[in-house]
């Protein structure tokens, strides 16, 4: 019985070692990515200010019409862009975000457009209204999905098939903190004084159709850099996590050491007390 026990001790060991050595390398790959997710959120960062400032500046000029992604109606209808992983082992990276959403959308009217493996799965398993399922893979979205993105977005707010368009993803802040926010995209917030920004600047054309054309790009903008928080949030989730796995199973492994050494122990006292018991009986 000891024997046995030992056995399925030392069978224990091994498997907990193979899974550490799994979850060490999804740590080590996890940290790596990180490092290039954070340079891309700090670059994208700074594009959608200076683009709603240009905006601002614009529709200063034209303040007797104006646009429509400005407008400010009874929400009716919210769209929400939700970004979130495509792949699990990540904490509660995803959970959270889901359930901040879940807590948004209570009582309320919504779409939504899923971005991401996890997104769509979870959305269609509640049966939301999807705007679009072409998004579904968070690591195959580039530049120009955000474009169209940010084009069915705009088209369908313009339309009034929706009243406001919100993006929910999670906001990275360091390697070991990332939370689950949510911006308000369209109806756009104009910021005030943006006139003096641009009081050189030379427009060709008027500047409703500037509007109208730099909108979608300024939206396209947002998404792109909120895919680039949410993917540097998940790779820095990623690695919290696997490097708790990995603390873990590190504790496992010295516990079933420790128990596999007094099972050994056990058996080598029983084995020398059999011994002294037949020399006495001699």
């Amino acid at each position: 019985m000891s024997g046995a026990s030992m056995k399925q001790i030392k069978t224990r060991i091994k498997s907990v070692e193979s899974t550490r050595q799994i979850t060490k390398a999804m740590e080590l790959v996890a940290t790596s990515k990180l490092r290039k997710a954070k340079q891309r959120v700090e670059n994208a960062r700074p594009y959608h200010e200076v683009m709603l400032n240009a905006i601002s500046s614009l529709q200063a000029g034209v303040a007797e019409s104006p646009t429509v992604f400005a407008e400010q109606r009874e929400v009716k209808r919210t769209c929400y862009v939700v970004i979130a992983g495509d792949r699990g082992l990540a904490g509660g990276y995803n959970a959270n975000l889901f359930r901040m959403v879940r807590s948004m959308t209570e009582g309320e009217t919504y779409c939504v457009l899923p971005i991401g493996k996890k997104s769509l799965e979870h959305f269609q398993r509640l049966g939301a209204d999807l705007v679009s399922t072409y998004f579904g893979v968070t690591g195959a979205v580039g530049i120009g999905n955000c474009v169209q993105m940010a084009k069915l977005l705009c088209d369908g707010f313009a339309e009034g098939k929706f009243d406001r368009v919100v993006v929910a993803y999670t906001k990275f802040q360091s390697m070991l903190s990332q939370i689950p926010v949510s911006e308000q995209v369209l109806p756009l917030t104009l910021t005030s004084g943006g006139k003096s920004s641009y009081s050189d600047a030379l427009i060709e054309g008027s500047a409703e159709d500037l509007i109208a054309k730099i909108v979608p790009q300024y939206v396209s903008g947002i998404l792109f850099s909120t895919l680039c928080e949410a993917a540097a949030s998940e790779h820095g989730a990623r690695r919290t996590a696997m490097n708790a796995a990995n603390k873990n199973a590190g504790e496992i492994i010295d516990t079933l050491v420790l128990h596999y050494n007094r099972a050994r122990q056990a058996v080598i006292t029983q084995e020398i007390t059999e011994i002294v018991s037949g020399a006495e009986a001699l």
